[in-house]
């Protein structure tokens, strides 16, 4: 897992990654846009036998959520770092980096940081908007102080429900703990759980 192999299918050259956005057993060619239609009718052709189907990026959207990965710039801001989002593997202790200097700063420890969380509304058909803030209590007079908020939310066929990505403050401390999503009219109750859904042992992106 986490390779790269340079290669050719047929004529074709590719750069192989043994990488996974679905969270499945999976595969990447990169090839130069000169020969994509080539490969990609290569790729088909070969897997018509096996039942080969072709799949959208909403489809691909609602799989790498149910495994907790993210996307850039919506599970990401400009204040959100690897720590906060469970990823601190990624950041070396060996050697120097961009953005170095800024994980020093005092505010990458504050305790109060938001992170990463998954959301299963108690509702398992209430679908949370993108965007909802979050609260710790179902009730109170404005000003109200929001703890977070829904970064991605999906319909799940593989769950059989509904569930949610989030930014929450002290995430990792609410665990099995109820928030509340204020919407029009009404108010969405649900449990804090770990991001990732499905296949935690990754049996399934490693077979």
């Amino acid at each position: 897992f986490m390779t790269i192999r340079e290669a050719e299918t047929g004529a074709i050259p590719v750069r192989l990654h043994r990488i996974t956005f679905s969270g499945e057993l999976a595969y990447e060619l990169w090839t130069p846009s000169w020969y994509g239609l080539a490969l990609w009718e290569a790729v088909m052709a070969a897997g018509e036998p096996l039942g080969i189907t072709p799949y959208g990026t909403e489809a691909m959207h609602v799989l790498r959520a149910e495994k907790g990965h993210i996307i850039c710039g919506q599970e990401t801001d400009g204040t959100v770092t690897p720590q906060d989002l469970g990823m601190s593997w990624v950041v070396s202790k060996k050697k120097p980096f961009i953005g170095q200097r800024s994980q020093r700063r005092s505010d990458i420890a504050r305790p109060d940081r938001r992170h990463l969380v998954g959301l299963l509304p108690v509702d398992r058909d209430e679908l949370l908007p993108e965007g909802a803030q979050l609260v710790l209590q179902p009730e109170g007079l404005p000003p109200v102080n929001m703890v977070g908020h829904v970064t991605s939310s999906y319909r799940s066929a593989t769950l059989g429900r509904t569930f949610a990505l989030a930014l929450l403050q002290r995430g990792r401390d609410r665990l099995g703990s109820t928030v509340y999503a204020p919407l029009n009219g009404h108010v969405v109750a649900a449990t804090v759980t770990e991001p990732i859904f499905y296949d935690r042992e990754n049996v399934r992106r490693d077979s």
